[in-house]
């Protein structure tokens, strides 16, 4: 049964480490080029004193690759469970065919192991290949960025796209199973697939570990935004710049009880005369730093693995449940 299983898929296998031996030369032949860049220009910049315009070389160069290869690794986990896990079992009933493979002396739940297992770890496989080599070749990009934490970029690097892989593949061979129709099951399996992807991005990934929170003194160069509003003179806080490489959640400014600075204690700390605009800001900024500070919530980039690992096993857990169900369904009369 797993040889049969491995010859139907021998198609779509062919096909995809065909895709994955074009990626490989278009990554093999353009990544050099950017470590001599990285390695000639950014680690020499403290030398001739132009870092911003070494790390924008950097970054710039081969930028259509960037966006390529940043969509491939969000696209290829829809496309496995559009194409490779949907069709899995909503064909083999379309067909008719499982009512041969189950007088073959397979029993119903064999016959979906195999299938499963096989698909799965084909899976796997191509989406981690993939990932490796675009993790690779995007690394001195990454350095310069310093932005592990994009929510695009961590979605796109490392060990989550096999997460990915493994959990739309199942949810795709599910939806075919219960559906039973191949057109269906995969628009189910896309639409399933992104809606769980967005509420891991918005809700589950800043919930995996508990954040840190960090006191910085309020001065001239404070990433603060002033100005006038309908409700008064307002100065927020933002996130730019703050502890760089970290993933900031929230900047607030806050007095020593945690509320922020009222409406007329900014009329008074902040005027706004005819003086000049950078004036203004550091009268402002030193006016708060005598009784407000920045209370930064954030994640540190030493727990960049961890939340990868933790999202994978996420991934790979709600897979192993679905496959579950799948083995609750299967036993059910045609």
């Amino acid at each position: 049964m797993i040889r049969f299983a491995a010859l139907q898929f021998r198609n779509q296998a062919a096909v995809a480490f065909g895709a994955l031996a074009v990626v490989a030369i278009v990554l093999a032949v353009t990544g050099p080029h950017l470590v001599n860049l990285y390695d000639t220009t950014v680690l020499t910049c403290g030398v001739h004193h132009d870092c911003s315009a070494a790390t924008t070389a950097l970054t710039d160069t081969d930028g259509p690759i960037q966006v390529f290869l940043a969509f491939l690794l969000l696209a290829v986990p829809a496309l496995i469970g559009m194409f490779w896990g949907a069709p899995l079992v909503a064909h083999e009933f379309e067909a008719g065919t499982f009512r041969l493979a189950w007088t073959q002396g397979v029993t119903r739940t064999g016959w979906l192991a195999v299938k499963l297992g096989v698909g799965a770890l084909a899976s796997v496989v191509v989406t981690g290949l993939l990932s490796l080599m675009v993790t690779w070749w995007s690394s001195p990009i990454d350095t310069v960025s310093a932005n592990h934490f994009d929510p695009l970029l961590f979605g796109a690097r490392d060990l989550t796209p096999v997460g990915y892989a493994a959990f739309a593949f199942v949810l795709g061979a599910c939806a075919g199973l219960v559906i039973r129709r191949t057109v269906p099951a995969m628009f189910t399996a896309l639409a399933g697939f992104v809606a769980v992807r967005y509420v891991v991005n918005s809700w589950v990934r800043p919930h995996l570990m508990a954040p840190l929170h960090r006191y910085l003194v309020i001065n001239a160069s404070s990433p603060l935004n002033m100005g006038e509003t309908p409700a008064g003179f307002q100065v927020t806080a933002t996130t730019r710049g703050v502890l760089p490489g970290d993933w900031v959640y929230s900047n607030q400014i806050v007095d020593k009880a945690g509320h922020a600075p009222t409406t007329a204690f900014l009329d008074r700390a902040c005027p706004l005369g005819h003086a000049s605009a950078q004036v203004n800001a550091q009268t402002c900024a030193t006016n708060l730093a005598a009784k407000f500070h920045l209370l930064v919530t954030y994640q540190p980039a030493s727990r960049y693995w961890d939340l990868q690992w933790y999202e994978t096993a996420v991934f790979f857990g709600v897979a192993a449940i679905l496959a579950g169900l799948c083995f609750l369904w299967i036993p059910r009369p045609s």
